[in-house]
This record gives structure tokens, C-alpha cells and sequence, in this order.
């Protein structure tokens, strides 16, 4: 078995290509503002079908409005963007018997796109909710990449579905902006902000739509390569990606067995099942972020109570007794002794 311990997560190029696309088509020079977003970061330019950092993504939405003068750039960006089959993921979704199926391929295969999704498709009575949440280590959900991956969805899903997709609501993560007339023009309706996810709803009588272009032979083929792939992706195996979605989620987040099972597409018992067949348990990966997190803090300057915050300790009394536990002493002998070793 490959060993996958700290495999940064990673996307792939196809959101990067169709954003070269849409910048163009906004008259912008995607070129020029890649090097001006990332020229002090001392980024080797990928090759554009190769896989990319995953969290080197916020840099470049964020400081993308003041670049471009454009505060509502991701709508305007996803507002030109094109739909177009790039990866097994969107064969997978033309290929498919109905909307039911699609989303199920695109829950499925979610990390081939990107390594830090966490889609969900949820049934409640008459609506469907396709949760499209993106997380990030160190930062919270991406306004204007958001607003863009909404528009491109809602695209891709009303191509699929020969135009009769619609939006009966949506939600996002992100607080609202101080104008919403955009939001307004592109969406057709005034999305909720401040959301627990990112998501779009729709009536759940659409998932049993058929597809005019359904080819279950095909569909069967394309899930088999898409698995080979997902396979492949290092990063994917199980300890990486808790690992990483504990460290999303240590300042505040919901950390518990519950919450982790569900975010990772698994059942409770599942996820300790597969655990402890790798030696491990939720407590103990956990226990191993927190101090990993409380070293990188301490080296990097950080206040103990802010340490103590970031690692999920409301208190700093047990803050202070994990942290003796796991170095034998308190944080402030642990950075005076660094320190001195540095010195």
C-alpha cells in the first residue's frame, strides 16, 4: 500500500483552463495576472494538464478583484464561462441514465476534480440539495471562486438536462456582499448568505429526469477509468484526508466521529472500521494534527493562547496538559528551548 502521509491535496487543471478562457473572453490577460498574484511566491508554472496545489488556490481568488477592478469577479467570470467536457468527471455526467445518477458519478469521483471538495447530493421530500463546499487549510470559503463554480454548475446541469434545470434556491458560506444586483441578474433569484454549506437546490423530482444522451455501457467504462484515477491519487487514501479535514475544522469546526464519517462520504461505523484496520482511531489522528499544528504555531511567533485557540482548546488549562503530554513540557520551555537550539 502507498503511503500517504502528508500528501498535499491537489486540483485538476480543468477549472484553471476554462478560467484562461473566461479571462480572455473578459478581455483580461490570464498570463499577466497569474504572474502578478503569484510572483512573490516563487511558483514553478505547471504545465496546463498537470495537477495543481490545492491551497494555493485563495491566494488568486482573493486578490483577484483588486487585479481585475472587479468586485464581483467570479460572477462575471462564471457569467462567460463555458461548460465544456474536459475530464472523465463531465463524460461521466453526459453518460449517465438521469440527473440521479449524474450527481452520484460527481459525488463519487468529487477529488479528481479537486482534492479539497466535499459535494454531497441530500434528498429532503421535494427538494434536492447538492452540497458543493470547498475547503481550505488556514481559510474560510472563497467568495468569488464560489459564486463562479455556481454558475458553471448550474451551466453544466441545465446542458445535461437539456435546458430543464432550475434553481429553486441557493446558499453560500460566505457573508453577502453590499450589492447583490448581480447576484440577482445571474442567478435569478437572491441567494442566502451566511449558509452552513455552499449548495444548490432544486426540485427533487428533476433527479429522476432520463438523459437524451444515456449510454450505460459507456457510463460503466468511464467509472471504471475514473476509479483507476482516483486510485492513483496519493493524497486520496483515507488517514491524508482526515488528517486534512481535521485541520480544517480544529479552531471550530465540528471534529467529532459523527461529523468526519459523513464529511468523508462514510458511515460512523465505517470509518473507525477502516481506522483501526490501519492502526488508528479518530482520537489518535486527531491528537497527531493538533500537535502538529501547535509546533508549526509556536515556531511561526504565534501567542499561546492563540495556539491553544487554532488546536480546538476553548481553555488553555488543557491546552496545557495535552501539550505536556506530547513534549514532556510547557509550551513556553518547548519554544525557549527551540529557541536556544536555533541560536
Amino acid at each position: 500500500m502507498h503511503e500517504a502521509i502528508d500528501q498535499p491535496l491537489t486540483h485538476s487543471a480543468t477549472l484553471r483552463r476554462l478560467l484562461y478562457e473566461a479571462l480572455v473572453e473578459l478581455r483580461l490577460d490570464p498570463t499577466d495576472i497569474y504572474r502578478r498574484i503569484y510572483q512573490h511566491r516563487r511558483l514553478a508554472i505547471a504545465p496546463i494538464d498537470e495537477r495543481l496545489e490545492h491551497d494555493n488556490a485563495p491566494l488568486f481568488w482573493q486578490a483577484l478583484p483588486e487585479i481585475t477592478g472587479d468586485a464581483d469577479i467570479g460572477l462575471h467570470l462564471g457569467e462567460v464561462m463555458k461548460p465544456r467536457l474536459l475530464d472523465v468527471v463531465g463524460y461521466l455526467l453526459l453518460a449517465s441514465s438521469d440527473l440521479r445518477q449524474a450527481l452520484e458519478s460527481l459525488v463519487r469521483f468529487q477529488h479528481i476534480l479537486s482534492g479539497g471538495s466535499v459535494a454531497q447530493l441530500r434528498v429532503e421530500g421535494d427538494e434536492a440539495r447538492l452540497v458543493i463546499d470547498l475547503n481550505y487549510q488556514g481559510f474560510p470559503s472563497l467568495r468569488h471562486q464560489m459564486e463562479c463554480v455556481a454558475l458553471l454548475l448550474i451551466k453544466l446541469l441545465a446542458f445535461i438536462t437539456d435546458g430543464e434545470f432550475r434553481l429553486g434556491g441557493l446558499h453560500f458560506r460566505h457573508a453577502q456582499p453590499r450589492r447583490v444586483a448581480e447576484h440577482r441578474r445571474l442567478f435569478g433569484l437572491l441567494p442566502a448568505f451566511g449558509q452552513a454549506h455552499d449548495a444548490l437546490l432544486f426540485p427533487a423530482a428533476l433527479l429522476q429526469r432520463p438523459s437524451r444522451t444515456a449510454n450505460p455501457g459507456l457510463h460503466a467504462l468511464l467509472s471504471e477509468h475514473a476509479q483507476r484515477q482516483l486510485d492513483g491519487l496519493l493524497e486520496n487514501q483515507l488517514l491524508n484526508r482526515l488528517r486534512y479535514l481535521l485541520g480544517v475544522r480544529l479552531a471550530g469546526g465540528d471534529c467529532s466521529l459523527a461529523a468526519c464519517a459523513s464529511e468523508l462520504g462514510m458511515s460512523m461505523a465505517g470509518l473507525q472500521r477502516a481506522l483501526a484496520a490501519q492502526g488508528s482511531s479518530l482520537r489518535q489522528v486527531r491528537e497527531g494534527v493538533r500537535q502538529g499544528r501547535a509546533q508549526e504555531l509556536l515556531h511561526g511567533g504565534a501567542s499561546i493562547r492563540e495556539v491553544a485557540r487554532a488546536c480546538g482548546f476553548a481553555e488553555l488549562s488543557p491546552f496545557y496538559r495535552a501539550f505536556r503530554r506530547w513534549y514532556g513540557e510547557t509550551p513556553e520551555q518547548y519554544r525557549l528551548r527551540v529557541g536556544r537550539a536555533r541560536g
